[in-house]
């Protein structure tokens, strides 16, 4: 009867940790970029936004097209970039893409037979099937895109990704989420102006 007790134990642990693994990993923003190796980074000092934007062509509130280009600005002259109105070396553009997507809970599939008390080994079973109810958890994914491109030759040179969850806590404050996420893609950034 210990060694059950024990064997329970240890099985909830695991259990319970795998679940809170998951559940943080699902809120995790995942950013990706990748450049043109042949570009002469060193040879771009100035930039300005492409007109219209990508956020605006998509129909996206003004408040969230106005937040991208202010953070990817306040990044860029980080970096010691310098923005100006005519004949810039890099043109900058932002997209996004909100959908809905759908994510199962433990509760809406499970590996352990019909009843998830065969965790417990009990008794021999056969081997386990999936029950699903087929009524997963929608959610809003956003994917918020930046690109960079060399004015002169109209290429693109940079491109930095980021996709995650946006949560009611996120949309409270649009601007510190989109000040987040922004920093996070540029901090895949691996060019600086040197002076």
């Amino acid at each position: 009867m210990k060694i059950q007790k024990s064997l329970l134990l240890t099985v909830l642990s695991i259990i319970v940790a795998v679940a809170c693994a998951t559940a943080f990993a699902k809120t995790k923003t995942t950013v990706q970029s990748d450049y043109d190796k042949s570009a002469n980074f060193t040879a771009y000092k100035t930039f300005a936004f492409v007109t219209p934007l990508g956020t605006e062509v998509d129909g996206y509130p003004g408040e969230i097209t106005q937040n991208v280009k202010a953070a990817a600005e306040r990044e860029l002259e980080s970096r010691g970039y310098r923005k100006v109105d005519s004949n810039p070396d890099l043109l900058v553009n932002v997209s996004a893409l909100l959908s809905v997507k759908k994510k199962d809970d433990a509760l809406n599939s499970q590996h352990v037979g019909y009843y998830g008390y065969r965790y417990v080994p009990v008794y021999k079973t056969w081997s386990s099937y999936k029950y699903d109810k087929g009524d997963a958890n929608p959610y809003a994914e956003g994917t918020l895109n930046v690109d960079v491109v060399d004015a002169r030759t109209n290429t693109l040179v940079w491109e930095g990704v980021a996709i995650g969850e946006v949560t009611d806590k996120g949309l409270a404050d649009l601007e510190a989420s989109i000040n987040r996420v922004v920093g996070e893609i540029f901090a895949k950034y691996p060019f600086r102006v040197k002076p």
